[in-house]
């Protein structure tokens, strides 16, 4: 991903001829990016092998994850939906992890008839549930417990999960009764404890005070577990010069922890895989001028891409075609959609634009095209896969007559 001659060029392809033959707004996904991520993913924890399991969350294209598949990852699944799509994309069914904090009955049953390796239980009330089940079918369950550590991951608050006030997972007093009465369980065999304490976590201070949460509730609960579940969360750089986790020292505390606790571990990263590895492109339709700024209004709304209208999220916008020519004004980048949320980002001293110029907004792999909708009854985009000079398809734009 680079500029040739003043043009960007997404791996070997210049971003007019891809919007040119594909339209816009158009999600576009590099091959070789996201096989990078991963293998330097596995070489990060190489030495704990562990299980990764793709956030399917973060994004739910079909034919992406099957090209994860092929690298060996497992699924974390948080719904019937996603778990009947990670089956389909060929993931193992003893590398899917069920999580949640809102499994309903006929969910956990298929998750059950399924065999899948755990569901990682949030609630006292999700483990009678599960337990009423078992019996029924007259089978053993693995489960995992989540805990909720009361950690802060120093994140955004909307997507921190794992602070006293988050819904998910169970306290401590809770966590230790339940250890304590499935020890005697028939029907439920406790496996794992499970942790996540939030999304987009650029600082390993977090994860070490998590890890010191979990050792300390593990000795209180004298249990064996198989399996620790850590999660995931792992940052990404969306903003130039912003702060990058620094795998070495969390490399170095998980060591410390396993010198205590002989688990083995399962990671649960969706961002740090697939967040870097996409572009939306996206088209001037007008330029509106005001006396302060110009509204860049283009063809991508937050139906296309929510983060921003969402939480906040700050999204680099660039240009397709370099000039030399500042914008004497500010640009703020807005969507057609009619909500005033419906923006992306202001910016200064951007390259000068003209109506039906190209830009695009980077890093929206994660939780892009998973959190698109149809809202003002708008097609979603098309998106494709690119490695090197080949195209490959992996979703066609929608059609307004299959909408409506």
């Amino acid at each position: 991903m680079r500029y040739k001659n003043n043009n960007y060029f997404f791996e070997n392809i210049s971003l007019d001829k891809l919007a040119i033959k594909y339209s816009t707004p158009l999600y576009c996904y590099s091959y070789n990016k996201l096989k990078s991520n991963i293998v330097n993913f596995f070489t990060y924890f190489k030495k704990f092998s562990p299980l990764v399991c793709f956030a399917i969350k973060s994004n739910t294209n079909l034919n992406l994850i099957r090209e994860i598949k092929n690298f060996g990852l497992g699924a974390d699944v948080v719904s019937k939906g996603e778990l009947m799509l990670a089956l389909k994309a060929g993931i193992n069914k003893k590398k899917i992890v069920f999580s949640g904090v809102g499994k309903t009955e006929s969910e956990l049953k298929f998750a059950i008839e399924k065999k899948i390796l755990l569901i990682n239980s949030e609630s006292e009330s999700e483990i009678k549930i599960i337990e009423k089940i078992a019996k029924k079918k007259n089978v053993v369950v693995n489960i995992g417990i989540r805990l909720n550590p009361n950690t802060d991951a120093n994140t955004l608050k909307q997507i921190s999960t794992g602070k006293k006030e988050n819904k998910f997972g169970v306290d401590e007093k809770t966590f230790l009764k339940l250890v304590s009465v499935l020890r005697t369980s028939k029907n439920i065999k406790l496996k794992c404890l499970s942790v996540h304490i939030g999304s987009q976590i650029t600082d390993h201070k977090p994860y070490e005070k998590m890890l010191k949460a979990v050792d300390k509730i593990i000795n209180k609960a004298k249990f064996n577990f198989e399996y620790i579940d850590l999660g995931g969360g792992m940052g990404i750089s969306y903003e130039k010069n912003q702060k990058k986790l620094d795998y070495k020292k969390y490399k170095s505390a998980i060591e410390k922890f396993l010198r205590k606790n002989n688990s083995k571990l399962i990671f649960e990263p969706g961002r740090s895989i697939i967040g870097n590895t996409a572009i939306l492109i996206s088209r001037v339709i007008y330029l509106k001028e005001t006396s302060k700024k110009i509204f860049v209004i283009l063809d991508a709304g937050m139906n296309d891409m929510m983060r921003p209208a969402l939480y906040g999220a700050k999204h680099q916008i660039l240009p397709a075609f370099k000039n030399k020519k500042k914008s004497q004004k500010s640009y703020e980048f807005v969507g057609p959609i009619c909500e005033t949320t419906d923006k992306f980002l202001s910016v200064s001293n951007f390259n000068k634009l003209k109506e039906r110029d190209l830009i695009f907004i980077s890093d929206v792999g994660a939780y892009g095209s998973s959190l698109s909708s149809n809202y003002n009854i708008r097609p979603k985009p098309s998106e494709i896969l690119i490695n090197k000079s080949k195209i490959t398809i992996l979703k066609k734009r929608q059609k307004l007559e299959d909408i409506i």
